[in-house]
């Protein structure tokens, strides 16, 4: 069993160091030569990015942001599932390993190893985490940021208002599906996890909506 259980951590370490190759720094400095942690509101994540070095170097962050919380999850799912088959053991179910890594990944992306730990908020992280999760939940989720920043061209309003589908939608499938075969609490318990990270690193942006003083993306039409 020791041997499952170093493969298990060794998971969990693979997805925080996916989580910590912070592409916001590496395409605002290939297309800059900036870092974009010194520019504009100093966050290394997409938004910024497009903001400081412009719509290419935004949407190839945003992009790569998402790939790296899908490949993190899916190393987590994938061993937690080779371990389950070999040992049988429930606490190895493979939706545990995704959920597990999602959070490893999302903390790698705010606190990255490789970058002074100083990175995101996993916004753009998280939306490719949940795609292994739970795809239907990070789809209703970009239909909710979608309608929600053509509304108020307010990325941070749209990025909470989807973390909270987001998560609602995953809590709630655990209730309805007819399919799940394992504890839904410990599931239940890291989707909410994974929300209250985004809350927690948006708190000054919430403020600013409280205030009505947060900036819009764009304005026009």
């Amino acid at each position: 069993m020791a041997k499952y259980i170093i493969i298990a951590i060794l998971a969990v370490v693979a997805a925080y160091l996916v989580g910590s190759v912070n592409f916001a720094v590496i395409f605002s400095k290939l297309f800059t030569g900036k870092d974009v942690r010194e520019s504009g509101s100093g966050n290394a994540g997409a938004t910024n990015t497009l903001r400081t070095a412009g719509k290419k170097a935004g949407l190839l962050t945003f992009l790569f942001d998402a790939i790296k919380g899908f490949v993190a999850c899916s190393i987590g799912k994938a061993a937690f599932a080779y371990i389950f088959a070999a040992t049988g053991n429930e606490i190895f179910n493979s939706i545990y390993g995704a959920y597990i890594c999602c959070i490893a990944v999302m903390i790698g992306h705010i606190y990255p190893v490789f970058f002074g730990f100083k990175g995101g908020k996993a916004v753009a992280c998280s939306v490719g985490t949940f795609a292994v999760c739970c795809p239907v939940a990070i789809i209703l989720g970009l239909a909710g940021f979608v309608i929600s920043l053509i509304i108020s061209r307010i990325v941070s309003l749209s990025s909470l208002i989807a973390t909270v589908i987001v998560v609602g939608v995953a809590v709630a499938y655990q209730f309805l599906a007819n399919s799940i075969t394992y504890n839904i609490v410990p599931v239940i318990i890291m989707a909410v996890i994974a929300g209250f990270i985004v809350f927690i690193k948006h708190t000054e942006n919430i403020k600013r909506l409280i205030a009505g003083e947060e900036k819009k993306i764009f304005s026009g039409k």
